[in-house]
């Protein structure tokens, strides 16, 4: 029993230690697990503190790169913005005022918006504030009065500084100030680029500016564009200025009266299509369309409506000085003209393709809206009047005129006959010189320095008038009554239309004298009659106003009613025609109409007076001349021509026995170029006498008459004598010495008395001499007082036995005493040449009981010769060689 109950206590205590051991290995199973799941649980919360740390950096990082992203793309949005800004205002339009000086910009780019201020944004970078004002609306300024004129100033001197000179109007109406708000722009107003309208006067140019969009709607825009901005971008052009009016109000809202609120608005819709803005402030406007409303304030408390909500800070006005320079800049190229277009824009694709038969038409420039104004002479218009003032472009618009024709018209179909009454050599270039061998093809005749040669100018209308005449014979031959039908019924005829230019005329109409009566006579008959036979007049002045002799007759007036004014020119147009008045350098007035309001066509000229780019035009069409055509005559007034250019004098052959040996004795001032010439032939009064005090011009014309005739004679076959009785005409006969025969015999006061009683001696001879003797005395009357008899004899007798005298006498009545004194014939005198001797002096010597009309002038000299002449010609004494 007791081993049972141990083996009991023993199975007891077994499994109690079994169960105590299981609860043990329970227990440290339990809390194995127990801290295996904290271990886990804290290996958990570590990760997942770490993944918050993780996601909490990752934030940070993600945000730090929104926020720079966000200032690139605030940065670059600003840049951006700046940029549109460049683009939008570029150069002075919207530099600030550090930076700022005038870029103006041509007719063909976009107006540019203006800068007012500067946009005040979160972020770095500066960003303009602009206002559309120019081709797009109207700007009303509001708020602060001070900051505000300050801002008008601004946009005002912006507009400007970006547009060519001239090319913005602006007129200034100020009551309160008296237009002192606009005082830094008044340099404008000399150039008429600034007007003032005082106290009252709104509504009469609120008015004015209505009618000005109303004539651009009719005239310029026509329909075919609805803008001047759409035109200019269609035709690459801008034909009109742009109109600022700068309204600065008294601040009253109720001082618009119905009929200027009418205007206002009506300006206010259509005014910006047209080019006519407002710049308002201080009057009540209203917001719209169109307009841009800027809140003046200091500080950042301005505001742009284009801008929105955006702080503005305006900028402040620019400094008095840079107005000032600014505004005398453009005054004086406003005052200078817009620059001209090129000649090349006158010239046709292919030259000489058009026929003059009908008429005569050729682009004389461009007009306002870019196309062409072409100018025709024809039977209607016939001629025409340019008139303007020195410096106004009236050579220049000849050439161009000239130009355009030329190209268009061969020589065969145009002639031009040129002449200048003004002091210098416009016309020369046409005709060959030292340094350039060609000339305009067209080109007949040219006459420059002829202000004191008023015979030049009537000799082109006798020369015309003969043409005239001419030309009407063969019309009655072939039975037609104009040019056309004579060149249709005479197709080998040489008929072009000639075109006669005379600049400044009024020189010839000048005086009243014979030359002037007999000019306006002819000028009258060519006028006349000359538009059916295709000659043409076109006649230019600096001022016709003081033209008696041609304004004392309408009739003739009448004939040229093609008028050409240019800028300021006076009465070539109609009384009440004034656009002359403000016409810019470059431009102007054709009227086809005798100058009547409604034909007025304003014309921009090309510059023609480009020596270069006219060079290239005229070598280009000579090439291409007719090889039988021959160089045009060259007449200058100041030239002193040459006995070796003679066209007589390189004719002459040496021969034993002339039959009528020829004197030359100068140029004739004539549109050909001849010789006047005495025919000494057997037959009395063939002595030439010589008359002035002018040692070098009577020198002159005894060496040109002895040189001329000892070219017409073998030696031997003419005896030469000359005496010498005043010591200054001894270095001239020296030099004539190496032209006269060897056996010339020379003499002075010592012993001329035995010449003169030799060949009066032979001189009484019934028969002629074997040769002739040329006797040519220099001073006769400075010959001892006995030489006159044997003279008288000579000059009586000496003629018919071929002896002749060629005498200098310093004065008509010491030619009267050698002649044997008051009361003696003058017929041994048949030719005579006077050089400082008044006409009425020379009564005894011209036919009939009158005078001739002859006022003596440098190198001008009067000849007359009673065997050929009804009145005496003025010529030109050839230089000494």
């Amino acid at each position: 029993m007791p081993d049972s109950r141990a083996q009991q206590v023993v199975e007891v205590r077994a499994a109690l230690s079994h169960a105590l051991g299981a609860a043990e290995n329970a227990f440290v199973a339990a809390r194995d697990e127990f801290e295996a799941a904290v271990t886990r649980r804290a290996r958990v919360a570590t990760a997942a503190r770490e993944r918050r740390i993780r996601l909490i950096r990752e934030r940070d990082k993600r945000l730090k790169e929104i926020d720079e992203q966000h200032e690139r793309d605030m940065a670059a949005l600003a840049g951006a913005a700046a940029e549109t800004a460049l683009a939008a205002a570029p150069g002075a339009a919207g530099l600030p005022w550090s930076r700022w000086r005038p870029t103006p910009a041509g007719t063909q780019v976009p107006a540019p918006e203006l800068r007012a201020g500067r946009l005040l944004l979160p972020y770095e970078g500066e960003v303009p504030a602009l206002v559309p004002l120019l081709d797009r609306g109207h700007v009303v300024i509001r708020g602060d009065e001070s900051i505000g004129d300050d801002t008008v100033a601004g946009l005002l001197l912006r507009a400007l500084g970006s547009t060519e000179a001239g090319r913005i109007r602006l007129t200034g109406y100020d009551p309160e100030q008296l237009g002192g708000g606009l005082a830094g722009f008044a340099p404008l107003a000399p150039a008429g680029v600034l007007t003032f309208v005082g106290p009252g006067g709104l509504a009469a140019l609120l008015d004015e500016l209505v009618d000005h969009v109303r004539r651009i709607n009719e005239t310029v825009l026509a329909g075919e564009h609805t803008s001047l901005r759409e035109l200019a971008a269609a035709t690459g052009r801008r034909p009109e200025p742009w109109r600022v009016a700068i309204l600065l109000g008294a601040g009253r809202h109720d001082e618009l009266s119905k009929h200027e609120r009418g205007q206002l608005d009506r300006l206010l819709r259509t005014g910006a299509a047209c080019g006519v803005h407002l710049i308002i402030r201080g009057l009540p406007v209203p917001a719209g369309t169109g307009i841009e409303v800027i809140d003046a304030a200091p500080g950042d408390d301005a505001r742009v409506s284009g801008c929105g909500d955006l702080p503005v800070r305006l900028d402040p006005a620019p400094s008095a000085e840079v107005i000032t320079r600014t505004c005398r800049r453009i005054a004086d190229e406003v005052a200078a003209g817009p620059a001209p277009v090129a000649l090349d824009s006158l010239l046709p694709e292919h030259e000489w393709q058009q026929s003059s038969a009908r008429a005569l038409t050729a682009p004389l420039g461009d007009s306002p809206q870019g196309s062409p104004v072409h100018v025709t002479l024809s039977d209607y218009p016939p001629h025409a009047l340019i008139a303007g003032p020195s410096g106004t472009g009236k050579t220049n618009l000849i050439y161009a005129w000239m130009g355009a024709l030329a190209a268009r018209y061969s020589p065969a179909e145009l002639a031009f006959y040129l002449l200048d009454f003004k002091e210098g050599v416009s016309f020369a270039r046409f005709a060959p010189g030292r340094r350039d061998p060609s000339w305009l093809p067209h080109v007949r005749l040219v006459g420059v320095n002829v202000n004191t040669d008023r015979e030049f100018g009537l000799a082109l209308l006798r020369f015309l008038g003969a043409e005239l005449r001419s030309r009407a014979d063969a019309a009655k031959r072939h039975e037609v009554t104009n040019l056309a039908e004579l060149r249709a019924d005479d197709p080998n005829g040489n008929w072009p239309r000639i075109v006669a230019v005379v600049d400044e005329f009024q020189v010839l109409l000048s005086g009243r004298d014979a030359v002037a009566a007999e000019a306006v006579d002819l000028l009258e008959d060519l006028a006349r009659r000359g538009r059916s036979q295709g000659i043409h007049l076109v006649l230019a002045s600096q001022d016709v106003s003081g033209i008696e002799a041609l304004w004392g007759r309408p009739a003739l007036v009448a004939q040229f009613s093609l008028r050409i004014a240019l800028p300021r020119a006076r009465r070539v147009l109609a009384e009440t025609n004034q656009a002359a008045d403000v016409l810019p350098r470059y431009h102007a007035v054709v009227n086809a109409d005798s100058g009547a309001t409604e034909a007025n066509r304003i014309v921009r000229v090309p510059d023609a007076g480009d020596r270069e780019r006219w060079s290239e035009l005229q070598h280009r069409l000579w090439r291409h001349r007719p090889p039988e055509l021959a160089a045009p005559r060259l007449f200058d007034g100041d030239a002193i021509p040459r006995l070796e250019d003679s066209p007589e004098f390189r004719r002459f052959v040496p021969a034993d026995a002339p039959a009528a040996p020829v004197v030359l004795l100068g140029e004739t001032i004539d549109v050909e170029s001849r010789s006047a010439k005495t025919v000494l032939r057997r037959a009395p009064g063939r002595t030439i006498a010589v008359l002035g005090t002018r040692v070098d011009e009577a020198c002159a014309v005894l060496g040109t008459a002895a040189r001329s005739l000892a070219a017409q004679f073998t030696p031997g076959a003419a005896q030469f004598s000359v005496a010498c009785l005043d010591t200054d005409a001894g270095a001239a006969v020296d030099a004539l010495k190496r032209y006269l025969p060897p056996e010339t015999g020379y003499f002075d006061g010592d012993n001329v008395d035995s010449l003169l009683e030799m060949a009066a001696e032979r001189a009484e001879l019934g028969t002629a001499a074997d040769k002739p003797h040329f006797i040519f005395l220099y001073a006769v009357d400075a010959a001892p007082s006995g030489s006159n008899e044997p003279l008288r004899r000579i000059m009586r007798q000496g003629p018919e036995r071929r002896i002749h005298v060629i005498g200098w006498w310093r004065g008509a009545a010491l030619l009267r005493d050698t002649l044997g004194g008051q009361g003696s014939r003058t017929d041994p005198i048949g030719a005579w040449v006077a050089l400082d001797v008044h006409g009425s002096e020379l009564s005894p010597y011209y036919p009939g009981h009158g005078s001739p009309s002859w006022y003596p002038r440098p190198w001008r000299a009067l000849h007359f010769d009673r065997s050929v002449h009804r009145g005496a010609e003025v010529i030109i004494p050839y230089g000494p060689s």
